[in-house]
């Protein structure tokens, strides 16, 4: 039997007045009701469950109606006019023309259960409180503007220099592509001085693009003060800066400016995915494979066919959901128990997660909202030559508010990376566990590492529980290198004679050499052998100890650079319709082999702990420099960053971004690392790493870390000595028992603090009791593949596809 496998191309007042599912839920038939106690919107279908929950029976029923214009004399609809009764703030719908209709708003009071309605405004039967609260809830802003903070644009300023700014007679042309800074080798984040036709780089972290900072520097050398972005040229206007003002402005005479050194900006068009066109020229193949241009496509419509509406950025999280939302396990944890999920969420469902997971699984998967348009629609859409979706589709604004809140990244209009959304979202599903299933058991498995020591050949296997299959890149085994370097060459001619760039060649990878770079041994750094008691040379291979019922696999395509910008592969790889890695099975340690003695690198204890910090055990820590350089980038101190990692067990930058916050205020908080001594000072001054205190508790550290999770203390201490103070293993042992969560802690502690030898017993069968594992074949055959379009992991375009029903 084979198992399914999913490609991750990843080359990511009243305020609560918001419907249950996430549609337009006023547009539809059967109109938003809003519970008058809770403020607390809800479909047609659900309003009463909530009635017979809740007891709440007054609810504000609000319906908006679309309506064709009438026509005028000459055939065309009546010129437009203000609609007064259009008095909610709802966005319209996009894809109905405001020519040829308008809109017409409806409010009713509904008193359940019999459903009796009165209309408003209704001044003489109304009490006074009722009409104010129906007038406030009817005039209110819609939640959507207040939730997103970031998607509204300050209004910018003419430039004082516009006007009057001096432009060199110097001759210098600007070409349509090719661009680079003079001063240095970027072709990212570049400006145009407006005065003298300088073309250089920006600051690292001013517009999400890598630079070096030589646009500002030639303003402090020559005083000219405007710029424009290359790559927002548009017939409607360009990104201009003023280094005089220190702020974005608008630039009135832009077109003229522009003329100046040949740009005539009428011609520059941008791509309706947000890429400019200078970006896309190169990459057009790419674009027109993934999307099927000129490909005629049939309309899919029914249960499982339903579109989600992009947010601005917010492709990385559709094209998830939609793949994880084609999955049974999920199908069956989250829309299989919608009734049972919404009658024991909160009082407030917005606040629950299971409740906002069964919603947008309900609105993808009920046909409810991607229902075939009538055959008379068809027919006028034909007679008027319009080819517009005919679904309304789902706008999952609640679902990222919800799911994003508190995370720095998720939480804004930014373009994201697909993967770690994935882990992000796996990572809130293992927390919220949903009756006795947990669907993201479909994704985990064991991965078996083998460190071997290369001077003393003794071994050390381990385990760690991963979602995803991570495959590099092999550049070295591309089949068309001889095509690369004749590209190569042309390439360089061109911007030697500022011509426009060759057609773009791609490295053909096959894809049976990334599976080959995953399992060949890799270089351990800084490695410390115990059987030589010293620093010496390792290798570390890796194997599947289980294979999942569903593979996650990442070509890993976007690297960084030796200036520590993402930059992404242009590469091409042909994926497989079926897979198996059952010659990736993990076999254990093998006869002959002889394991590495369990003994933990030295701690050496300094003279003056104040003075001197122990940098030679520091720099030989395991700590995610990957991670590091993520958080040092967002401005923290490099040594917080440091502390950072290693405090939280290399899980990454989001958890050790979460350490800083909780941390920044200590006043050793940009300290060098200087590792604790657990269970008290060893006279010997030799210690081991996270060893059992002398009292037989965990490190004090890694209890701290749990609680700030939100554990209690108990349970941190509990799955510490259930996993031997593995920091990872003891989160995913806690995940793994969410039933411990609710009990008292103290028995537990106190049954986990016997005697050694029954403390001991009660440890190796804890130890088995990890986190559910599933295994099975290692044989796959291609469920999905989620694509991205785009030069970076700031911009671009994501595209999910799916096979369903054989297609």
């Amino acid at each position: 039997m084979l198992n399914k496998f999913c490609w991750f191309l990843l080359e990511g007042g009243i305020s609560i007045v918001q419907p249950f599912l996430q549609v337009s839920a006023q547009d539809s038939e059967g109109g938003l009701y809003v519970c008058m106690n809770t403020f607390l919107g809800f479909g047609r279908e659900h309003i009463e469950r909530h009635y017979r929950k809740t007891g709440q029976c007054v609810y504000l029923h609000l319906k908006r109606h679309v309506i064709e214009k009438v026509p005028g004399a000459s055939g065309g609809a009546l010129p437009k006019r203000r609609n007064a009764k259009l008095f909610l703030d709802l966005e319209a719908n996009g894809d109905l023309s405001s020519d040829d209709f308008e809109y017409e708003d409806e409010a009713k009071l509904v008193i359940l259960p019999d459903h009796y309605e009165i209309s408003l405004p209704n001044i003489e039967e109304l009490p006074a409180l009722v009409t104010i609260a129906s007038d406030a809830l009817l005039s209110a802003k819609s939640p959507y503007r207040k939730q997103d903070p970031d998607s509204w644009e300050e209004e910018l300023q003419a430039s004082k220099h516009a006007k009057s700014l001096v432009q060199l007679d110097n001759g210098v042309r600007i070409p349509p592509s090719g661009w680079k800074c003079s001063k240095c080798d970027l072709r990212e984040n570049l400006w145009l001085n407006l005065t003298d036709g300088s073309v250089l780089c920006g600051k690292w972290f001013f517009d999400g693009s890598g630079g070096n900072g030589h646009a500002m520097e030639h303003y402090k050398e020559t005083g000219y003060p405007l710029a424009v972005k290359l790559g927002t040229i548009t017939p409607d206007g360009a990104d201009v800066y003023s280094f005089d003002e220190e702020e974005p402005v608008l630039d009135p005479h832009i077109a003229k400016h522009l003329a100046h050194f040949g740009i005539d900006m009428l011609q520059m068009q941008v791509a309706e995915n947000g890429l400019r066109d200078n970006d896309i020229k190169p990459r057009v193949s790419e674009w027109e494979v993934i999307q099927e241009a000129g490909v005629k496509l049939k309309p899919m419509y029914g249960p499982g066919y339903t579109g989600m509406k992009n947010l601005g950025n917010s492709c990385y999280l559709n094209a998830v959901m939609q793949a994880i939302f084609s999955i049974p396990e999920f199908q069956r944890a989250y829309v299989g128990n919608l009734p049972r999920i919404f009658d024991y969420s909160p009082l407030d469902p917005t606040q629950d997660f299971n409740t906002q997971m069964a919603k947008l699984g309900h609105g993808l998967l009920s046909g409810q909202y991607s229902k075939p348009p009538m055959k008379s629609e068809l027919i006028e859409q034909v007679m008027k030559e319009e080819h517009k979706p005919q679904q309304n589709g789902i706008s999952p604004q609640m679902f990222k508010a919800f799911i994003s809140k508190d995370h720095t990244e998720f939480s804004s209009n930014r373009q994201q990376d697909a993967q770690e959304f994935f882990l992000h979202l796996i990572n809130l599903v293992e927390r919220n566990p949903v009756g006795s299933e947990n669907p993201s058991d479909v994704f985990r498995f064991l991965v078996e590492e083998r460190t071997q020591c290369c001077q003393s050949r003794k071994v050390r296997y381990t385990e760690r529980v991963d979602y995803i299959m991570q495959l590099p890149v092999a550049m070295e085994a591309a089949t068309n290198k001889d095509e690369l370097i004749a590209y190569e060459l042309k390439r360089r001619e061109a911007e030697a004679a500022r011509r426009a760039p060759p057609e773009l060649v791609r490295a053909k990878i096959p894809f049976s050499a990334c599976l080959q770079a995953f399992s060949e041994p890799s270089n351990v750094e800084d490695f410390w052998s115990s059987a030589l008691q010293a620093k010496s040379a390792g290798v570390k291979t890796s194997r599947f100890a289980s294979f999942p019922q569903y593979l996650v696999v990442q070509i890993k395509k976007f690297t960084f650079g030796l200036d520590w910008i993402p930059k992404k592969l242009d590469v091409s790889i042909d994926m497989p319709d079926f897979l198996d890695i059952n010659h990736l099975r993990a076999m254990g340690l093998q006869p002959g082999e002889e394991e590495l003695p369990d003994i933990a690198p030295p701690i050496i204890i300094p003279e003056d702990p104040k003075d001197r910090m122990m940098n030679h055990f520091v720099e030989s820590l395991d700590i995610d420099e990957s991670s590091v350089m993520q958080l040092a980038e967002m401005g923290f101190p490099l040594e917080a960053c440091r502390k950072a990692v290693y405090y939280t067990g290399n899980l990454g930058a989001e958890v050790a971004f979460n350490w800083i916050i909780a941390h920044m205020e200590e006043p050793d908080f940009a300290e060098p690392l200087v590792v604790p001594m657990f269970g008290g000072a060893a006279s010997s001054g030799v210690a081991g790493l996270g060893a059992v205190g002398l009292d037989n508790q965990p490190p004090e550290e890694m209890v701290s870390i749990i609680i700030s999770m939100g554990f209690q203390r108990s349970l941190a201490i509990q799955a510490l000595k259930a996993t031997n103070n593995n920091l990872e293993r003891a989160l995913e042992w806690i995940f793994s028992h969410p039933e411990l969560e609710e009990e008292d802690g103290e028995p537990a502690l106190n049954m986990m603090d016997l005697e050694n030898h029954t403390n001991a017993n009660i440890l190796a069968e804890a130890r088995s009791e990890g986190p559910r594992i599933k295994d099975g074949p290692g044989r796959y055959e291609l469920f999905g593949f989620i694509s991205h379009m785009g030069t970076s992991t700031m911009s671009g375009h994501y595209v999910c596809h799916l096979k369903k029903e054989g297609r």
